[in-house]
This record gives structure tokens, C-alpha cells and sequence, in this order.
């Protein structure tokens, strides 16, 4: 349990607030003289949207609870899941949202095991740099990969500012 920081302005953009906020000022610019509507997504809808991307990650998370704060750009998520491995892959699946800054973590876990170390991917990583970083040997990519999916389609897909789970060696 713990608060995990992310780039905000990273991340799959799973809600279009930036996209909202660009169409007001469009619309603003267009027509000076009515003000554009804002469609600024409530907090319910975004923990929504959030939650139903940790439930695409087929984990094994019961009770899970998920709630945002558009303000502080804070999720917090809950419930008990079986493995550590299911807690760090519901937070970095949320937390590698666009507009996420912060994942509150109340997450129990039943099978205790060592957490994995947390790595922001820098300009220029690629899974076999990051592996012989930690690992000592390039060839351990695919460990890296395997504790990231279903987030990752592909060892090739990483951006700047992702955030991966490194499992221990």
C-alpha cells in the first residue's frame, strides 16, 4: 500500500479532457460572442473509465473500488487481490493514464511476495537496455515484458514517461 507518482501528461488517453478543452477554445475563438460549454468528464465517469481499464487487464482483484479526483488528478483504488503481481498491474494500469499524476494504493494482497521495483522508461530505453541494467543481461527482456501484459502489446511499444514493472531477479 502507497501513493505511486506518474507523468500526468504520459500515458494512453483513455478520456479526452485535453481534447475537450481544445474544442472550447476552438469554439471560443470561432464565436466569441457564446461562451463554450466545458465537457470537463465527471470524477464517476472518469473512475469508471479507470476501473473498467484494470478489469480489461483480466487480474484477479476482488471488491475493486476505483475513485478520481479531477482536481488533484488522484486515483484511488481498492480491494483484495490474490497476488502482488495483480496490486502493481492495477496501479501502473491506471497510473499509465494521461491526467493520472497520483494512484493511491489500498490494495491488500492475499499471497505475500516482494513488491517489484517501479521504472520510468527514459528517452532512448528499450526493454533489452532496461533488462541489462537490471538484470546484468539484455536477453532478460522478455521477464520485463511477460509483468507488463496485457498493458504492453509488444516489447517495441514503450514510451517516455511509462511506468513498468521490473520483477525481482
Amino acid at each position: 500500500m502507497g501513493i505511486f507518482s506518474f507523468a500526468k501528461d504520459m500515458g494512453d488517453k483513455i478520456f479526452n479532457r485535453d481534447d475537450a478543452k481544445h474544442q472550447a477554445q476552438v469554439e471560443t475563438k470561432a464565436d466569441a460572442a457564446t461562451p463554450a460549454a466545458t465537457t470537463e468528464p465527471s470524477a464517476q465517469s472518469v473512475a469508471n473509465l479507470l476501473l473498467r481499464r484494470i478489469q480489461q487487464q483480466n487480474l484477479n482483484i476482488s471488491d475493486l473500488k476505483v475513485k478520481y479526483n479531477g482536481t488533484s488528478d488522484t486515483a484511488e483504488i481498492s480491494g483484495k487481490a490474490k497476488t502482488q503481481a495483480d496490486r502493481e498491474k492495477a496501479i501502473i494500469a491506471i497510473g499509465n493514464v494521461q491526467n493520472v499524476a497520483k494512484v493511491i494504493d489500498n490494495i491488500s494482497i492475499e499471497e505475500d511476495a516482494p513488491e517489484s521495483t517501479m521504472y520510468t522508461v527514459k528517452s532512448g530505453d528499450s526493454l533489452s537496455k532496461i533488462a541489462q541494467e537490471v538484470y546484468g543481461s539484455a536477453g532478460e527482456y522478455n521477464k520485463i515484458f511477460e509483468a507488463n501484459k496485457p498493458m504492453l502489446s509488444s516489447p517495441d511499444k514503450i514510451y517516455p514517461g511509462q511506468v513498468l514493472r521490473i520483477p525481482k531477479p
